[in-house]
């Protein structure tokens, strides 16, 4: 006999696995300290990348009244000036990433508990449903 509760758990769970399922193991496999550390290293390595693409572009942009300025303005402190934006922007994406992917493990852990809730749900409908098959001697 078809249980129509059991049968759209199992639709419910199968649909998940295939879609989100997959993401939240991968990341459901690390510990949150490890998986955010991670994803914040690689940020700070693309912030990086990025802000030194965006320097060379703004250098190479204005480069003839950079040459010719260059003796004229204070290297240490156009370094120190450059370096400061650079801090001020690797901290403030590191920040922003850290924020969304803690979110975002939280949010796969709730998920594969919700998952592991319907597991044993199934468990025990299959439980229920060999009980009652039992009982009524159906085979």
């Amino acid at each position: 006999m078809l249980n129509e509760e059991r049968i759209k758990l199992m639709t419910r769970m199968a649909s998940y696995e295939s879609t989100e399922g997959k993401k939240n193991e991968s990341v459901a496999k690390h510990f949150r300290s490890d998986y955010v550390g991670l994803e914040v290293l690689k940020a700070v390595i693309c912030a990086t990348i990025a802000y030194m693409i965006a320097f060379g572009v703004y250098i190479y942009y204005d480069f003839e009244n950079f040459m010719l300025n260059i003796y004229k303005i204070d290297l240490w402190a156009f370094a120190s000036s450059a370096l400061k934006k650079y801090v001020i922007f690797v901290v403030c994406y590191s920040v922003i990433v850290y924020i969304a992917f803690s979110f975002k493990y939280s949010h796969a852990k709730h998920n594969l508990k919700i998952y592991f809730n319907n597991l044993k749900l199934l468990g025990t409908l299959y439980v229920k449903e060999k009980e009652n098959e039992e009982d009524y001697g159906e085979n």
